[in-house]
């Protein structure tokens, strides 16, 4: 889903019912305005409205939960990166070639889902590096290691749970990129919008400041479902999961 362009449609459809509820009450029958016709309709679009309100609230809520699971993530991986490289440090020098690819493999996959132009989209699938560098790679010469002791034996262990968790964390970012928003969601939550912003043309007089305050509050509505769309696409749109902590991940590599 696009952001930008459902917004603009959510806006569309908001002010342009505003709009056409000033139509209707230059049109109607005076009898179809009277007091009673007007109680009964603000009880109807008070019930949209409540509905309306309690379902953007889940969506809200939905798409929140979502990008902070996504941007917990992240911090969890960069420190298994981290916790992985001290893990095959302690081991010994034979390790060097694997926390080089290790190294080698978290450039790419910040590379690949933080491009440098920034409106570029992101890229979630396996990462493979000129030098084989991926997790599953990785985790088999983890797993080729022959320790010579104890110690050894005990890392090598500790180290093939922290490349298992790390490839854990692959296939969640990738499950994340499906939305969390159901489409028909959407529909209905635009159709009761439209609805209740076409009530507020119906009893507003048609001037410039009612239609100024209908814009605006149109343009707010579009914007709130702006930021909630965001949100539920972490790692694509302005609103993205920070890369942050695993470049610092990636800057204290092999050290």
């Amino acid at each position: 889903m696009n952001p930008t362009m459902i917004s603009l449609t959510v806006f569309a459809c908001t002010f342009g019912g505003a709009l056409l509820g000033l139509w209707l009450r230059s049109v109607l029958p005076q009898h179809h305005l009277n007091k009673e016709s007007k109680a009964t309709i603000k009880v109807g679009i008070a019930l949209i409205a409540t509905m309306t309100a309690l379902v953007l609230g889940l969506v809200t809520a939905s798409a929140k939960n979502s990008f902070d699971a996504v941007e917990s993530g992240v911090r969890h991986t960069a420190i298994d990166v981290l916790t992985l490289d001290r893990t095959l440090a302690q081991y010994g020098p034979e390790t060097g070639m694997i926390r080089d690819k290790l190294k080698l493999m978290l450039g790419a996959r910040l590379a690949k889902i933080w491009p440098q132009d920034a409106s570029g989209p992101a890229n979630l699938e396996p990462v493979q590096t000129r030098g084989g560098a991926n997790a599953e790679t990785i985790l088999h010469a983890i797993r080729s290691l022959q320790p010579g002791n104890d110690i050894q034996q005990a890392l090598q262990t500790g180290a093939v749970d922290q490349a298992e968790a790390l490839l854990k964390a692959r296939w969640l970012a990738l499950a994340s990129v499906s939305s969390s928003i159901p489409v028909y969601f959407l529909v209905i939550l635009v159709f009761w919008l439209t609805i209740t912003f076409a009530s507020f043309g119906l009893f507003a007089p048609a001037n410039a400041t009612v239609i100024t305050v209908l814009f605006v509050c149109a343009l707010s509505v579009a914007s709130a479902i702006f930021l909630v769309l965001e949100m539920d696409g972490p790692f694509e749109g302005l609103l993205r999961a920070s890369p942050e902590p695993l470049r610092i991940a990636l800057a204290h590599l092999n050290q």
